[in-house]
C-alpha cells in the first residue's frame, strides 16, 4: 500500500534564526487533499557523557518554552554550516556546557523529536575518557553541570522526573548496547 503524500505547495509563515514555520497543501494516497503544518529545524545533537568514576554529566538550564528548569545532557544546534559533521559538533557542545572533551564519542543513532511536524533530527553520542577544563557557554546559554551516578539517573527516569527526550534516548540506547 502505498503511504507517501505528494506535496502540492507550500507556504512560509515565519523564517527565523533556528526554525522556520511553513503549510503545506499535499495529496493524500486516496487522491484527497490536506494541510500539513511544518517546522523546520536545523538538527542538532545530545552527547551522554560518562566519566571514570561511572558518573552522568548532566546540564541544569531554564527552559523558556515551559518556564522550568531542565536536567539534560549537552546538546545543541547544528548551525556551524552544512558540511557541519555530527560527532564534531557533539564534541563543541560538550566543551562549551561542561568544558570536558571526550577521548571517545560513541555514536548511538539518531532520533526525530517530534516527527508529526517537526524536520529536526537528533544525533546521539555517549562521551568517554573524559578530560576536564574549561566551559565555554556561549554568552546566552547559562548552565549548571550536575554529575551523578548512572543508578541516580536512572532511577529518576523511572521517577518520571527527566523529561528531556533527548537525554531519556541516549540513556537508554546507551544501556542497550552494554555501554555503561
Amino acid at each position: 500500500m502505498e503511504m507517501r503524500e505528494k506535496t502540492l505547495s507550500q507556504q512560509y509563515y515565519f523564517k527565523g534564526h533556528i526554525m522556520n514555520a511553513r503549510l503545506d497543501q499535499v495529496e493524500l494516497p486516496n487522491g484527497k487533499t490536506a494541510q500539513r503544518e511544518v517546522c523546520e529545524h536545523l538538527g542538532g545533537v545530545g552527547v551522554l557523557p560518562i566519566d571514570k568514576d561511572g558518573n552522568i554529566i548532566l546540564v541544569r538550564q531554564y527552559r523558556y518554552p515551559y518556564d522550568e528548569l531542565t536536567l539534560e545532557i549537552p546538546a545543541g544546534k547544528l548551525d556551524h554550516g552544512d558540511a557541519e559533521d555530527a560527532a564534531d559538533c557533539g564534541a563543541r557542545e560538550l566543551k562549551e556546557e561542561t568544558g570536558c572533551t571526550a577521548g571517545r564519542m560513541v555514536p548511538l543513532g539518531r532520533i526525530y523529536p517530534s516527527p508529526g511536524f517537526l524536520t529536526e533530527v537528533l544525533h546521539l553520542f555517549a562521551a568517554f575518557d573524559l578530560t576536564e577544563g574549561e566551559m565555554q557557554p556561549d554568552e546566552d546559554e547559562f548552565v549548571e553541570v550536575v554529575r551523578l551516578p548512572v543508578a541516580e539517573v536512572e532511577a529518576m527516569a523511572a521517577r518520571g522526573e527527566l523529561h528531556d527526550a533527548k537525554t531519556l534516548v541516549a540513556l537508554y540506547c546507551a544501556k542497550l548496547k552494554g555501554l555503561y
